[in-house]
């Protein structure tokens, strides 16, 4: 039985932070702003038991408390972590067990919370700098409660079509969801997944919580929001989806400061179909160039 007192103060929480940073940082810019976006936040019912910043979120929590995504984390663990090199390393498939959690120490999963990212349009210029037009909620992220054989894991959810939310990969490590977790009472954190940055957003002000981040911001301890639109603009606006950049077949993300291959690979379980099918796979971020089928 879950504590509904102690749940409904978190969600109160998350609810009032995502207010206020919107409130602050559409004042900062504009009164016009305040207003237009203030009557939005007024519209979602205050004391409602589940985040309000987080659609479905009863689903979310459905989701991480289920038996199959309890064994599909126990079928990760169990995995031998991989020796290929990176996102090119080979995909191994991992049979199918009765019992995959038995032998393994108890654990829980933690309470899914938002995973932020950057928006295509912030990264364009064709958004305004603010919050909730440069950030969006793209995913769900849930670690462990204790590390496992030495070993913690990141559970991550995506929407489902219709609602709801469905396990979409599993990784190894809790740095998603301890940076996500960072966010505080006026305060918003994303990430900025072609380098791996992860940032915290007060008031209008971006400030980085990790080395790629710092690295991403030029060594700067913080940036204006609009200066750091000015910033992955520069980075990534020539490269959306329809440049040419995407046209000529490159993919996969962005580096500042290449590294060998396989330095940065994050070992992912992907969960794909009705019969929860895993493969194991690495997770590597760095620049490289997609193989098309041939033609002709």
């Amino acid at each position: 039985m879950r504590d509904t007192n102690t749940h409904g103060k978190r969600a109160d929480s998350r609810f009032s932070r995502l207010s206020l940073v919107i409130a602050l940082s559409a004042s900062a810019l504009s009164a016009s702003a305040l207003l237009s976006v203030a009557g939005v936040a007024h519209a979602a019912p205050a004391k409602d038991p589940l985040p309000a910043d987080i659609p479905d979120y009863q689903a979310a929590l459905d989701a991480v408390k289920s038996t199959d995504v309890r064994n599909a984390v126990c079928r990760f663990l169990r995995t031998p972590l991989p020796t290929g090199s990176g996102a090119d390393g080979p995909v191994q498939t991992l049979p199918e067990t009765t019992e995959p959690c038995q032998g393994l120490p108890l654990f829980t999963i933690k309470d899914p919370v938002a995973r932020n990212e950057i928006t295509p349009g912030f990264v364009a210029g064709t958004a305004k700098p603010l919050p909730t037009e440069a950030v969006k909620l793209t995913q769900l992220v849930s670690s462990l409660s204790v590390t496992v054989n030495g070993r913690n894991a990141t559970v991550m959810l995506a929407p489902t079509q219709g609602g709801g939310w469905h396990l979409a990969a599993i990784r190894d490590g809790d740095g998603d969801a301890t940076y996500a977790g960072k966010a505080t009472l006026g305060t918003l954190v994303f990430t900025e997944p072609q380098i791996r940055g992860w940032y915290q957003l007060k008031l209008t002000t971006v400030e980085p919580l990790n080395d790629e981040a710092r690295q991403g911001l030029g060594g700067q301890a913080s940036v204006s929001l609009s200066d750091y639109q000015n910033l992955v603009k520069a980075r990534y606006a020539d490269k959306l989806p329809g440049s040419q950049y995407d046209v000529n077949g490159y993919s996969s993300g962005y580096s500042t400061q290449r590294k060998p291959d396989g330095a940065s690979s994050s070992p992912l379980l992907l969960a794909g179909g009705s019969s929860a099918a895993l493969a194991l796979a690495g997770g590597a971020a760095l620049l490289h160039r997609r193989r098309r089928p041939a033609t002709g």
